[in-house]
């Protein structure tokens, strides 16, 4: 089949973990994967179905479109999956005017309305998309990583490490009391962050890393733990948990706070430790820094369980699973 996907665009972190690492995947089965990047011009927006011409299958990516735009390309794709990864119906936890939104609520329901398939990262959103698609119209497809591409952490310091976009950033920013205490109560212990934006803390020394997407993973085998903090509402119910994920193929212990799939991805005690309170993870922090052993039996434990549940072969399975027993055998409901 030829599938043809629109997103933001085929950089976008969206794009490249969920559609584009399981391209050779689709190719090896058969199919075509094409990514066109959602028109900014009014022009191209109002003829986009000239570019979907010939495609079995399209898949549109976390965009909420309006009724007319959404129209032209229920009308251009024989077979529709949308496809999100986010609470897309809700604004981040850091709006100004609250998360609820009317507006991206009624686009939502009528993406999801419109769409023959609808493929949520994780089980909060598949339950938002359950009020408008019955579950064999849902399939849950996590966000995957590839574990080969990961070399294993060694364990030799005391070294904390976060990774994200500076609009996540404000997470850890959120946070700063915490970090300034595990900084004056566990000795030795540095913060190396990631990113493309920097924060700097009295009693936490901060090793500031500009996040490059060849070297992501090396740099973080380079720590030893690694931290995840999200706020605890619904757009954080949402959020799929990349980060973790590559905490735990890169060998890592994980600490987290106990929200969304955080609480799913990281076994207390197993993989890493969830922590709530500022004593949790300073009792957290001081243990795995104390004993290199435990940190690297628990990264093996979630590298183990990034490769059986979380690996891009475990999702290009899904996907492929969904176009041969799914979309593909939907009468075609647009107009080729």
């Amino acid at each position: 089949m030829r599938l043809i996907a629109l997103v933001d665009s085929p950089t976008h972190v969206c794009c490249r973990y969920r559609l584009a690492a399981f391209r050779p995947f689709l190719e090896a089965a058969g199919h075509s994967l094409e990514f066109i990047a959602w028109p900014r011009n009014w022009l191209a927006r109002l003829t986009i179905g000239r570019a979907l011409r010939g495609a079995d299958v399209v898949i549109l990516q976390r965009r909420l479109l309006p009724a007319y735009q959404l129209a032209l390309v229920r009308r251009a794709a024989r077979h529709l999956i949308f496809d999100f990864d986010d609470a897309v119906f809700l604004r981040d936890s850091y709006a100004r005017g609250g998360i609820h939104s009317p507006r991206r609520l009624r686009r939502f329901a009528d993406v999801v309305h419109a769409a023959d398939a609808v493929v949520s990262g994780n089980r909060f959103l598949d339950a938002q998309a359950g009020r408008w698609a019955g579950c064999d119209r849902r399939i849950i497809i996590p966000t995957c990583v590839d574990p080969s591409r990961y070399p294993l952490a060694r364990h030799d310091g005391a070294r904390l490490v976060w990774v994200g976009s500076s609009s996540t950033l404000q997470g850890l920013e959120a946070i700063g009391p915490l970090l300034e205490g595990i900084g004056q109560h566990v000795p030795g212990v540095r913060l190396k962050l990631i990113c493309d934006r920097f924060l700097t803390l009295r009693h936490l020394p901060v090793e500031p890393c500009p996040w490059v997407e060849a070297t992501q993973a090396a740099e973080l085998a380079e720590a030893d733990i690694g931290i995840s903090w999200v706020p605890n509402d619904d757009w954080s119910r949402g959020k799929c948990g990349l980060k973790v994920l590559q905490y735990m193929a890169a060998g890592l212990p994980v600490i987290a706070n106990r929200v969304g799939v955080q609480a799913e991805f990281v076994t207390h005690g197993e993989s890493g430790f969830l922590a709530d309170t500022p004593e949790e993870w300073q009792t957290a922090v001081s243990r795995l820094t104390r004993d290199p052993e435990l940190r690297r039996r628990m990264g093996q434990a979630g590298r183990k369980r990034v490769e059986a549940e979380f690996s891009v072969r475990h999702g290009a399975a899904l996907w492929l699973d969904l176009l041969t027993n799914g979309a593909s055998r939907r009468p075609a409901r647009g107009v080729a």
